[in-house]
């Protein structure tokens, strides 16, 4: 029974990819099952606790140093830890997906 109403730019978009992975031969991604989806939502939880504690740190390292070199190293650090949890978490839910 064909359907009376128009599809969305959306709809349309995803039936194209469906259609290209079909033929590519890719497989769809299986769903998360209730503990994977527990699992990755505390490890979100850790990551965002984990953030939260290294901007606390900076800020209070910031408020203590004048010198904008030692400012402009603090920052660096920052980012760097920040992305150091960023790719761990990331890397974790990955395993989890994995069933690893």
């Amino acid at each position: 029974m064909p359907e009376d109403r128009l599809k969305s730019a959306y709809e349309l978009a995803m039936e194209r990819l469906r259609a290209r992975d079909r033929d590519e031969g890719v497989a769809p991604e299986a769903a998360l099952t209730a503990g994977q989806k527990d699992e990755i939502a505390r490890l979100r939880q850790e990551a965002q606790a984990k953030l939260a504690e290294i901007e606390i740190l900076h800020r209070k390292q910031l408020a203590a140093e004048a010198d904008p070199d030692k400012r402009a190293e603090l920052d660096e650090h920052y980012r760097t830890d920040r992305r150091r949890v960023e790719s761990r978490l990331e890397s974790a839910i990955a395993r989890v997906k994995r069933g690893d």
